[in-house]
Formats: structure tokens, C-alpha cells, sequence
């Protein structure tokens, strides 16, 4: 296989998506980079299902435990970083495979994003404060006016993106949507894209069985070391699914039953939003992981790579 025709790997949490990367970087020559918002942080682990001990020894990976957790990060910051590793993966003659589910993040890789102005100190510094005097919920009906189209996708409970889009609109006038969507949105011609899909049952039961192994493994106890190390639960990374529920119960705001409760509510919702993102995108070719082996699956990915580069 080529090494200059890339290959995506996307999927809602919990779909399989990083155990299918290594299998087929192992299977043809690759290097994975993550694109996940928040694996790139060094002090989250648990709450962030990043690859195995086994699997970071069995294929490269990068963009994993890159950034201090006090560091900000956006998907431009992510394109930049990737774009180097990409390169450097090809002049080493390997397959570049791009793995993960942050959509801003994929859809960088896709069509870059356009050029953004940077944070606005006054536009932040005004936005928190009506954000602490009258709650999330005032300044996303602000968005809802501002982009009713941002408004549907992001979550209502993510001030920081809501902060984000309205200071873009702010300064700009244009809503942050806007510097989304381009007049052409296809596959690049050196590049394949796939999805892992299950049946919507069965992706309920694995994001379950997800949620229950991350508190087993010690979610709770490495956010108590995060917080007690100084790290504020204002930070982004730390508004993460999980995280956000562990840090309530630490907090007393929520018992141990409702923390649970709603770790698994808030991460089902995040995997339906991924799906409905990556659904708008023709190109996507989905795997059907129920049906199929692992090795089918690689076998799979292997010919419609095979036959977009002959299509090229």
C-alpha cells in the first residue's frame, strides 16, 4: 500500500475504533495519530480510553499525553501538530492512520478549517462574567441568535465553546459556523474514510461497559490526584465527559448512584452527536462491526483503499 494515501478511522466513543487502528497499522506498515480532543493531555488517562501499554508498543502513536493538562488546545493548534507528524511519518515510508472521534479535529483534516481570530481578552473576560451572574443556559440562547446552526451541534452544557463562538461572532460579525463550511466538502483524493458503526442497542450496552471499566480502573481516584495537584475543574480538558460527573460527586453535589447515572446518560449523547456530525459526510464509508471480524474489517479497509487510489 502507498504510503502517501492516508486513512481515517472515525467513530462515536466506544465503538472500537483505536483496537481497529492497530490492527491495521500492524497488518500494513502505519503510524497512528490520535485525533481525540483530549488524549493529547498527559495527566488524564482513565477517562480518556487512551491505548494500551500493549497497543502504544505495538505501533507508533502520537499526538497521546503531548500536552500539559494547564495547556489550551483547539483543532488548528491539532492540525499544525499533525501535519508535522504526517509528513514525518511518510518520509519513513509509513501509512499515516488517523484515528479518533473529536469531529472539529476530523473535519480539520479534512477541509482545513479557515482562519479564525485569536481569543478577544475583553470579549472572554465579559462572556465569564455573564457567565457566572446568569448560568450556561443565558449565554447559549445568545448562540441560539447569534448561529442557530452552531447551537444545534454543540452541547448546551460546553461554556467553553459556547464563550468561544459567540467571541468569534463578536469580533467578526460572522457566525462561527461560518468558518466551517466551505463551498466543496469531498474526500481528498489521498485520503480514505471510514466509521465504526454498531447497532444503536448494542452501542448503548458497549458505552455502558465503558463507563463502568474507567471507574473501576480508578477514574475517580486519578481526578482526586489531578485536583489535589493543583488543577482547576474549570479547565477545559477537565470538562470531559466523566471527569465533569467525577468531580460533582468529589464536590457533593451529586451522590455516587446519580454520578454514575449521569456518566452514562452524558456519554451516550456524545457518541449520538458524533454519529449525526459524521453523517453528513458522503464520502464516509461505514463498517458494520457487528457483523464482522477484526481482520474482515482490516480486509475491508484494505480493498476500498485500494480501489480509491486506483480511482486517482
Amino acid at each position: 500500500m502507498s504510503s502517501n494515501h492516508r486513512i481515517m478511522i472515525a467513530g462515536p466513543t466506544a465503538s472500537g475504533k483505536s483496537s481497529l487502528a492497530v490492527a491495521l497499522a500492524r497488518q500494513i506498515g502505519g503510524e497512528i495519530i490520535s485525533v481525540d480532543s483530549r488524549q493529547c493531555y498527559k495527566q488524564i488517562t482513565t477517562g480518556t480510553a487512551k491505548p494500551t501499554s500493549a497497543q502504544l508498543q505495538a505501533v507508533p502513536h502520537h499526538n497521546i499525553s503531548t500536552l500539559d493538562l494547564g495547556e489550551e488546545d483547539s483543532a488548528m493548534a491539532f492540525h499544525t501538530r499533525a501535519s508535522v507528524w504526517a509528513k514525518e511519518i511518510e518520509q519513513r515510508d509509513k501509512t499515516v492512520i488517523y484515528c479518533g472521534g473529536s469531529t472539529l479535529h476530523l473535519q480539520s483534516l479534512i477541509r482545513p478549517l479557515d482562519d479564525l481570530p485569536s481569543s478577544n481578552p475583553n470579549n472572554i473576560q465579559q462572556l465569564e462574567k455573564e457567565l457566572a451572574e446568569f448560568g450556561v443556559e443565558a449565554l447559549y440562547e445568545k448562540l441560539q441568535e447569534a448561529d442557530p446552526a452552531y447551537a444545534k451541534r454543540v452541547n448546551p452544557a460546553n461554556h467553553r465553546r459556547i464563550i468561544r463562538a459567540l467571541d468569534v461572532w463578536m469580533q467578526t460579525g460572522k457566525p462561527f459556523s461560518s468558518f466551517h463550511s466551505g463551498t466543496t466538502f469531498s474526500r481528498p483524493e489521498s485520503m480514505t474514510v471510514f466509521a465504526t458503526h454498531w447497532p444503536r442497542k448494542v452501542l448503548h450496552q458497549r458505552v455502558e461497559q465503558r463507563c463502568d471499566q474507567m471507574l473501576e480502573n480508578g477514574l475517580i481516584a486519578e481526578t482526586k490526584s489531578i485536583l489535589e495537584n493543583g488543577y482547576s475543574p474549570e479547565l477545559q480538558a477537565l470538562q470531559t465527559v466523566g471527569y465533569k460527573q467525577v468531580i460533582q460527586y468529589l464536590n457533593g453535589e451529586i451522590d455516587y448512584e446519580q454520578m454514575v447515572k449521569d456518566f452514562k446518560t452524558a456519554t451516550r449523547r456524545y457518541a449520538k452527536r458524533q454519529i449525526t456530525w459524521l453523517r453528513r459526510w458522503p464520502f464516509l464509508h461505514w463498517l458494520n462491526c457487528s457483523e464482522n471480524s477484526s481482520q474482515k474489517l482490516v480486509e475491508t479497509i484494505q480493498q476500498q483503499v485500494a480501489a480509491d487510489m486506483n480511482k486517482g
